[in-house]
């Protein structure tokens, strides 16, 4: 097995090769020319795709998960069909894309009762089972972990303007840039307790923003604290809101998802 660590291989021609079983890991891959390859098997995680196009394409069996803006098959844009569906399952999904204080309320409050039901279910696993990783995706505890991250990110380094908001137990995403004040114990396994009363110190932030904003308050500017989220020049506070309120939704249709293989 042939390594390629931190090289320029830009413009090379790959023909007849067997590339099956190989690992790409930051590599930019953008502009490629691929034709008449086998994808069979393959699993893309964390990736971006943006004006890519596939023509002439046999897809027997595809699964896609990720925030999706514009999908066009065969001439169809199916990404309203698919938010449509999406709705009409869970209802409450609709009103995960709040412009007021009161929206944003209502759907916190929303995805806590939801959270809620999960934990329930959650607490009938036992232990070892709640760390561990269903499809190689994080184990429930993780999940956890890596909401509060979310929290500290947007709410407490963006919002509150916190230069140091993290906790020993946030979790970053696998591909996050490393930094020398934010947490990265991925090896650790917190209880449960331990990881829940983080979640509620978390929540109760976000009730104290939402408590002394007004719907004004929502456009208002913010620009990160800390070095880490250098994306969020720009933005405002219901932009911030709005991440956190989708990383709520998002994460826990994965936790139920594993939960519910867990089980089986």
């Amino acid at each position: 097995m042939t390594d390629f660590s931190e090289q320029d291989l830009s413009g090379s021609g790959f023909q007849q090769v067997d590339l099956s079983g190989s690992t790409f890991r930051r590599a930019d891959m953008t502009d490629l020319d691929i034709r008449e390859v086998n994808f069979s098997g393959t699993r893309v995680r964390a990736a971006y795709f943006d004006g890519v196009r596939m023509t002439g394409v046999e897809v027997p069996d595809m699964e896609i998960s990720g925030e999706i803006v514009r999908l066009v098959v065969n001439g169809v844009d199916v990404v309203p069909l698919v938010e449509a569906e999406l709705n009409r399952q869970m209802p409450e999904r609709a009103l995960m894309a709040p412009t007021t204080v009161d929206g944003f309320r209502e759907a916190f409050a929303i995805t806590d009762r939801l959270w809620g039901e999960t934990m329930g279910r959650a607490r009938e696993l036992e232990t070892d089972q709640l760390y561990e990783q269903v499809d190689d995706e994080w184990s429930f505890i993780e999940t956890l972990r890596h909401l509060g991250f979310a929290h500290a990110c947007w709410i407490g380094g963006v919002v509150l303007a916190q230069r140091s908001p993290w906790h020993p137990l946030d979790l970053p995403w696998d591909e996050a840039p490393e930094f020398e004040d934010v947490p990265w114990a991925r090896r650790a396994r917190p209880e449960l307790h331990e990881v829940m009363a983080l979640r509620r110190q978390r929540r109760n932030t976000v009730a104290e923003v939402l408590d002394g904003l007004t719907d004004a308050g929502l456009d208002r500017s913010v620009t990160s604290a800390t070095q880490f989220m250098t994306d969020a020049t720009g933005l405002t506070v219901a932009d911030c809101l709005r991440v956190v309120l989708n990383e709520e939704w998002q994460h826990r249709l994965y936790a139920e998802r594993d939960l519910a293989k867990l089980a089986s």
